[in-house]
């Protein structure tokens, strides 16, 4: 008889799922993780992954920005994105490959590693739902802007330094309710930067074999360190990610007909019933 396949390790050890589970859905908490080094995270494998990916899926620039910068100014690089990424040591660019769970072993690996952390999920916030994975490249010295997302985010570092400055959700001094109502009504992730803003983030730096865990909306910018850096984001959606979502579009929609809005709660999927009003008001077309 053969013998049977060894297992694979855990993607995060028992102390990092411990520490996941304490921070998790609302504080920013530095974990660990076992994949730096992995074959599918290499340079050359990744290069191979993104120049068989639609346009659509990949995002790359100049890396040297300030933390403030608007979409329409990022600069490009005037290079391909192969050539982007095996050459970034030099180039001085950033790149993102969105949704590489389409890619069979990218998904696999992303199954992997969430399904470690779907029971601890499951007891907050519900089901995952929408998993998705992105890959980021960045030469010695980029910048990413001050933004936010808005899916749960575990953030692994693969390669190389970065320092994550990460800001609480919800203070709307840094991000007003009426951006978060147009971020979720399709606008740019990108936020404005104030620098009096700075000392309220906490500043992680992550090494290879360090993860990060992002709340849905917490703002965030990302600085590189002096060498070449890999990381790998695995996120989810939960039913309060797109309960939160459901009313900053429902505040919108009354926004725009001058009616009052509602309070969003720490809890808003329990909020029934102004859901129900928005869906319905977006079935009507009202």
């Amino acid at each position: 008889m053969n013998a049977p396949a060894p297992l694979e390790p855990l993607v995060f050890p028992d102390q990092a799922r411990a520490g996941f589970a304490d921070a998790y859905p609302d504080r920013a908490a530095k974990l660990s993780h076992e994949l730096a080094g992995h074959a599918l995270l290499t340079l050359e494998a990744l290069a191979g992954l993104a120049e068989r990916m639609p346009a659509a899926s990949v995002e790359y620039n100049l890396g040297r920005l300030p933390l403030g910068v608007r979409p329409e100014d990022t600069p490009a690089n005037g290079l391909t994105l192969g050539e982007t990424i095996r050459t970034i040591e030099t180039n001085g660019s950033w790149a993102v490959l969105k949704n590489v769970e389409r890619d069979a072993a990218y998904g696999a690996l992303l199954d992997r590693a969430l399904g470690e952390l779907a029971p601890l999920v499951d007891r907050r916030t519900g089901p995952m739902l929408h998993r998705e994975a992105f890959i980021f490249l960045s030469s010695p010295g980029s910048v990413t802007p001050f933004h936010m997302d808005p899916e749960h985010n575990i953030l692994l570092q693969i390669r190389g330094e970065k320092t994550m400055t990460v800001f609480p959700a919800g203070d709307e001094e840094l991000v007003p309710a009426i951006q978060s109502e147009t971020f979720h009504a399709g606008g740019h992730r990108n936020l404005n930067w104030q620098e009096g803003f700075r000392d309220r983030g906490m500043a992680v730096t992550l090494r290879p074999g360090d993860a990060i865990h992002v709340p849905v909306k917490a703002p965030h910018f990302v600085e590189n360190g002096p060498s070449v850096s890999v990381s790998l984001s695995v996120t989810w959606r939960s039913e309060r990610s797109v309960a939160e979502g459901e009313l900053h579009s429902f505040n919108a929609l009354l926004r725009r007909r001058k009616l009052p809005t509602g309070p969003i709660g720490a809890t808003p999927e329990a909020q029934g019933a102004r859901r129900l009003a928005y869906r319905i008001m977006r079935k009507l077309g009202v």
